[in-house]
């Protein structure tokens, strides 16, 4: 992009354009995952939803290639693409709650601790996630699990409305009854219908949680997770709980004797009467002694900002997921291989229950595909040092490659990693693909948002699944 275009885009924009030779350039185009470094021509910070458009309609009209950006934690990388133009949403970094109708609006560029932060003054939260530094943007679109899913779905279960600057650079709100079509693509399909300036979701009453951490030794995850996957889904909803195969990190609340030890654990949460924690959480001693066990009360927030220390923005990444009806004892097998094996003291593999409230929502209601998965699991390569990128990549893609026949098929989508096969996207969405297809096709015809998980238009201009027609 020479000087003329990024100086005729600057007097387009209201935000500030940042070119190669700009001061704070390498800052901007930093992203969560180091392991990922791409050189966009420009990013443009948009201050607000007309920014969005202008900024559209202009990389459109020059058929520059075109990323979207809220957080910056995508594993992948896709919210920038080398030479081309990254719109940058993080000035729409705001929440605003309506503690009455029990609803939160959020900007494009808000992180989930920001969503939390405001939801909490008002003893509410919505399920988003397991880390305040996550974007919402990309988190809401590809689905997004976390603590409260169990309780209260996935975070599109609760989103009610997205305002959208489609392609050709106009304005919708899309919802159950203003562009239906357009919106249940966006409850999973990811960034490939446009760009979201706005979310509103539904909120629930969540004040303070009881969080607790149990740990094992590393030569008792057979044990922990044959009891694992029979005792968590016959659980009430009000308990969450997360397995990991883990190094223990040197700090509280671990002891000292255990800092740096392979294990195995569950990060548990549990939303109803505090009384009721204590009961419930006695079983952790079935599957064997543990190592340790902690339990306290805690803010929501606290819980959901617990991880963001230990894994800051900056360290290679390298992961892959997968979609799990059961746990069977072959896979069983397969993680206590790998989990003895973990290359670096921060790779991990985790299983996040998707049962409970998110399996009770209809296979046809949102583009997720797989509401019969009872865990989604992801393995995530991860260290500080660039030396061992090449480690941690080998050491997930080996896991995958062993792990993947015992799974459904298909994975959450913002777990598929940046070099996976393109089919893998299909398999994601299952029967939805080909209606996904249609709608991309009727709002984005040219694909200009392909810099995702992409979804390529359809040739079909036909009803869409539930047999009504595609609106604009």
């Amino acid at each position: 992009m020479d000087g003329t275009t990024l100086d005729d885009m600057r007097a387009a924009l209201r935000g500030p354009v940042i070119g190669p030779k700009d001061p704070g350039y390498d800052r901007a185009r930093t992203m969560y995952n180091a392991m990922i470094d791409r050189r966009p021509a420009a990013l443009v910070r948009c201050s607000d939803a007309a920014d969005v458009m202008a900024a559209v309609d202009f990389i459109r009209d020059r058929g520059l290639e075109l990323a979207v950006r809220g957080g910056g934690h995508s594993g992948a990388g896709l919210c920038e693409v080398d030479d081309g133009v990254t719109i940058d949403l993080s000035p729409m970094r705001w929440a605003r709650v309506d503690p009455v109708a029990r609803t939160a609006r959020v900007g494009g560029g808000t992180l989930l601790g920001d969503l939390d932060h405001a939801a909490h003054a008002f003893g509410l939260a919505t399920p988003a996630g397991i880390m305040s530094t996550t974007g919402v943007g990309g988190l809401t679109l590809g689905g997004g699990h976390g603590h409260l899913t169990r309780k209260y779905g996935l975070t599109i279960d609760n989103l009610v409305a997205a305002d959208v600057v489609l392609a050709d650079g106009s304005f919708v709100t899309a919802s159950e009854s203003q562009h239906p079509d357009l919106f249940w693509a966006l409850r999973g399909g990811g960034g490939n219908f446009g760009v979201v300036t706005s979310f509103r979701f539904r909120l629930h009453p969540v004040g303070d949680v009881v969080v607790a951490v149990t740990v094992w030794p590393v030569d008792l995850t057979r044990d922990v997770l044959r009891w694992y996957r029979d005792f968590l889904p016959q659980a009430p909803d009000d308990l969450n709980g997360f397995f990991a195969a883990l190094t223990v990190p040197p700090g509280p609340p671990f002891p000292e004797e255990i800092h740096g030890q392979r294990m195995c654990g569950v990060v548990w949460c549990w939303t109803g009467d505090p009384d009721g924690a204590e009961k419930i959480l006695a079983a952790v001693r079935e599957p064997g002694p543990p190592a340790f066990h902690f339990t306290a009360p805690m803010p929501y927030p606290a819980l959901q900002s617990m991880f963001d220390e230990l894994i800051p923005t900056g360290l290679q990444w390298y992961w892959r997921g997968d979609f799990f009806d059961e746990i069977t004892d072959d896979a069983i097998d397969v993680h206590a291989k790998y989990a003895e094996n973990l290359p670096t003291d921060l790779s991990t593999m985790h299983l996040y229950p998707v049962d409970g409230a998110a399996a009770r929502v209809d296979q046809e209601d949102t583009a997720w595909g797989y509401r019969d998965a009872v865990w989604s699991g992801v393995i995530g390569g991860i260290d500080p040092d660039p030396a061992n990128a090449g480690a941690i990549r080998q050491w997930c893609v080996d896991y995958w490659e062993e792990l993947h026949p015992h799974s459904m098929g298909g994975a959450y989508v913002n777990f598929i990693g940046e070099d996976e096969n393109r089919s893998r996207v299909r398999a994601t969405y299952r029967d939805h693909y080909a209606r996904l297809t249609r709608i991309k096709n009727a709002y984005d015809p040219a694909n200009l948002f392909h810099a995702n998980q992409n979804i390529a238009p359809g040739t079909s201009k036909g009803p869409t699944a539930n047999g009504g027609a595609l609106q604009r």
